[in-house]
């Protein structure tokens, strides 16, 4: 016999939601939650109204004497076409795992058969249970019986109706939860990752939120990993939705891949920030290997755009009096990072050589620290204070003189830093 519908519906002590569900439904076999007997007193559950013997439920509540078989009696289900399942009656951890594996091996059972969870009957708590453990599993619809109401006690009989619970946002919302959590710590990858693998809700609204989720954290993972033009490419089809809230970085992107006076000094300043995420990470190592980069590409952009300078191609005439660079391959001379700070000390006007002439001993401390690093000549790790210290400076005196030469070419404050919330989930 094939099985295209399943009910599973939590028993209390009211037969009538119970009939009304099989009656609209027709499924081929029924799952009936009940609850144990009660501990203290030892008095059955409910699981006597599928089981007992005899006429022992009322047809209407007021009703001085019971007239009615048992609930499969009533329905003419054979043994074979249902089965009986108990859980605590007020005990949530314990109903809830034991419903959560029942919904699971129902499915296993039944893989092609849809699957009906109607929570109307039992204890709040059984309720409580069936509602989060349907939440938890997909691929099963959930329902109550409702009716027109008299007073706040019960439905009135004989007006009972199957209604579907619409949980698809709900669901959803469950679902992208923990993979959104990781734009807390800027783990964009992990997060588009998750999500990619959640299933497309049946409602349209529903599945272009999830697609949104996914891409936005797509965005920002090619983001930090430096993909600048593929961001771009993501987060242009989303101008509309995030211009409020990401507008600034939008116009940012555009201009961290678009060749001009601003990309160079925009990198670094994005490299900075870049670095921040990873030591948000407890990256440590990974935090002061790209400060390392951000301090030698300021110097090779201050040398290039003051004095026309490639610090990778110099030539002897070219260097001033007092500093000396052994050639290198094919004789080439190449200033390493101290000696390009040197330079500018030597060869340029303003911010930067204010800089250079009263912070290259500290410069040297904080590239000594991380020449100890597993990540350059070292063998150790960073830790989070030598990374305080670093990133205190950066932020006092270093970054400061950055965006001062880098008014020049129209950028006067550090761009924001990449988003650590996502917010757009209505």
């Amino acid at each position: 016999m094939k099985f295209n519908s399943i009910l599973a519906c939590t028993v209390g002590g009211s037969h009538q939601p119970i009939i009304t569900a099989y009656n609209n439904l027709k499924p081929d076999f029924v799952c009936f939650i009940c609850s144990e007997p009660d501990p203290g007193t030892k008095k059955r559950g409910s699981d006597v109204m599928i089981e007992g013997e005899g006429y022992f439920i009322k047809a209407q509540h007021t009703d001085e004497k019971a007239t009615l078989p048992n609930i499969p009696t009533q329905l003419g289900l054979e043994k074979s076409r249902y089965k009986v399942i108990t859980i605590p009656a007020d005990n949530l951890d314990g109903a809830t795992l034991f419903i959560r594996n029942t919904l699971a091996d129902l499915k296993l059972q039944f893989p092609s058969a849809r699957i009906v969870a109607d929570y109307t009957g039992g204890t709040k708590t059984m309720t409580a249970a069936l509602v989060i453990a349907v939440l938890e599993t997909e691929e099963i619809d959930l329902q109550l019986v409702t009716g027109n109401r008299a007073d706040l006690v019960k439905v009135r009989n004989g007006t009972e109706l199957n209604s579907y619970a619409n949980i698809d946002r709900i669901r959803l919302q469950r679902a992208m939860a923990p993979y959104l959590r990781s734009w807390e710590h800027f783990a964009y990858s992990e997060a588009a990752d998750g999500l990619s693998i959640i299933p497309a809700p049946r409602d349209n609204v529903l599945a272009v939120q999830l697609r949104r989720a996914r891409d936005l954290s797509a965005v920002f993972a090619a983001w930090d990993r430096f993909d600048h033009s593929w961001a771009l490419h993501l987060l242009e089809i989303y101008a509309e939705v995030i211009k409020e809230e990401l507008g600034k970085h939008l116009g940012v992107l555009k201009y961290l891949i678009k060749e001009s006076q601003r990309q160079t000094p925009l990198r670094i300043l994005d490299l900075w920030h870049n670095a921040e995420r990873r030591a948000a990470q407890g990256r440590y190592d990974d935090a002061v290997a790209r400060v390392y980069r951000l301090i030698e590409w300021t110097a090779q952009w201050l040398l290039k755009s003051h004095c026309g300078l490639d610090t990778g191609n110099l030539k002897p005439e070219q260097l001033p009096q007092g500093i000396h660079i052994s050639p290198g391959q094919n004789d080439t001379l190449k200033a390493g990072l101290f000696i390009s700070w040197q330079l500018v000390e030597k060869m340029t006007q303003g911010p930067a050589q204010q800089f250079a002439t009263t912070q290259l001993l500290v410069l040297r401390s904080h590239i000594e620290a991380r020449n100890l690093s597993i990540l350059a000549h070292g063998f150790s790790s960073v830790s989070r204070e030598v990374w305080e210290k670093l990133q205190e400076w950066m932020r006092g005196i270093f970054l400061p003189m950055l965006l001062e030469e880098s008014k020049a070419v129209g950028i006067h404050q550090l761009p924001p830093q990449l988003p650590s919330a996502y917010i757009w989930n209505d």
